[in-house]
C-alpha cells in the first residue's frame, strides 16, 4: 500500500435513494467513490433493501460497520404512501399491469376506520413480485417468467398506521411504522380490499431504518467525487450511530484485550442484556451479559481513539 492510501473507513452513509435506483446500485456507487478518493479497500453492504421504485433513507454500512448490517435489516421502518382506489396491479405498484378493477372510491372516514384493523400483529400475504426465494428461486423471477407464484401468509407487526393527507373518493397518503418483513405494497392492497375495492402504491418513500432518520440522509449526487464538495470521510457516521438504542460499556485496557480475544468477562454488575462494549471512545464489541457473564456477540477490529 502506497503512502497516498488514505485508511479504510468505519462506519455509515445514510442515503437519500432517488427512484429508480437500485440499492445494490447504490452500494456500487460507494464503492466506487472510496476508489476515487483514495481510500483503502473497504467492505461495502447496506442495511435494508429499497425497491427501485421506492425512495428515502437507505443506510449504506462501511467497513466494520457492514457487522451490524444484519441487524439494521432486523430494524423497524417507518414509510409514507399514497394509495390508489380503483385499480389493483401485478406488482401492487405503479410498474405492474392492472389485474383487478372497482367503481368504489371510499370516503377519508371509511379509510380511518379501517386503519385499526392494520395496527398491530396481523397476518400478510406477500407480493408475488418480491425478492422471497421459492424453491430456491426469487418470486419476482418466478412471476416475470410467468409463473402463478402463491407465497404463505407470514405474520408482520403494524406499530403505527396514521392518514397523513387525502382528498374524497381520490388517493390517500398514509405513514406506517412497521416490523421487519412488511411489505407496503401488501399493506395498500389489503387496505383496499377491506374497503371494498381495489387498490395498489403510486409513491412509497422510507422516512426512518432503525435509528437512521430522514433528516441524516444524504443526496446520492452529492459533489464528493468531483473534489468541490465534502470530503468522503466527513459525510460518514460512526459505528456506534447504528447502535443508539443499546447501552454503552466501558471497558479498561485489560478487559478490552480480554474481549479481543473472545473472552468471557465474569462478574458484570450491569443487568443481563445487550451491551455496546468501548475502550475510551473506540468500538471494541457488541457484548451479551447475561447473570453477570458478558459473552462477545460481535466483535470490532478498530484502531483505539483516545478519549
Amino acid at each position: 500500500m502506497n503512502d497516498h492510501v488514505k485508511p479504510a473507513l468505519h462506519g455509515w452513509l445514510v442515503f437519500d435513494k432517488p427512484r429508480g435506483l437500485g440499492s445494490t446500485q447504490a452500494v456500487g456507487m460507494v464503492k466506487r467513490l472510496l476508489r476515487e478518493g483514495g481510500y483503502a479497500k473497504t467492505k461495502v453492504g447496506h442495511g435494508g433493501t429499497l425497491d427501485p421504485l421506492a425512495e428515502g433513507v437507505l443506510p449504506i454500512a462501511l467497513g466494520e460497520a457492514t457487522k451490524l448490517a444484519g441487524r439494521m435489516l432486523d430494524a423497524s421502518k417507518i414509510y409514507d404512501f399514497t394509495i390508489s382506489f380503483g385499480e389493483e396491479t401485478s406488482t401492487l405498484d405503479i410498474e405492474g399491469e392492472v389485474v383487478a378493477t372497482s367503481a368504489v372510491r371510499p370516503t377519508l372516514a371509511e379509510i380511518e376506520a379501517v386503519l385499526g384493523r392494520f395496527t398491530g400483529e396481523i397476518e400478510q400475504v406477500p407480493p408475488a413480485y418480491s425478492a422471497i426465494k421459492v424453491d430456491g428461486k426469487r418470486a419476482y423471477d418466478r412471476a416475470r417468467a410467468g409463473e402463478q407464484v402463491a407465497l404463505k401468509t407470514r405474520p408482520v407487526t403494524i406499530h403505527a398506521l396514521e392518514m397523513l393527507s387525502g382528498e374524497a373518493g381520490g388517493p390517500v397518503t398514509l405513514t406506517a411504522h412497521v416490523s421487519k418483513g412488511t411489505y407496503i405494497r401488501s399493506l395498500a392492497r389489503d387496505i383496499a380490499l377491506a374497503l371494498g375495492t381495489r387498490g395498489h402504491v403510486t409513491y412509497l418513500r422510507r422516512t426512518k431504518a432503525g435509528p437512521f432518520l430522514e433528516e441524516q440522509a444524504i443526496s446520492l449526487d452529492f459533489p464528493a467525487q468531483a473534489g468541490n464538495g465534502p470530503p468522503l470521510h466527513d459525510l460518514i457516521l460512526p459505528l456506534e450511530a447504528g447502535l443508539d438504542d443499546i447501552p454503552a460499556l466501558s471497558l479498561d485496557p485489560e478487559s478490552a484485550q480480554a474481549v479481543r480475544q473472545g473472552r468471557v468477562l465474569s462478574g458484570m454488575p450491569q443487568s443481563s442484556g445487550l451491551y455496546f462494549a468501548k475502550l475510551g471512545n473506540a468500538p471494541v464489541a457488541l457484548m451479551e451479559v447475561t447473570d453477570g457473564t458478558a459473552k462477545v456477540v460481535r466483535g470490532f477490529n478498530l484502531p483505539d481513539v483516545a478519549e
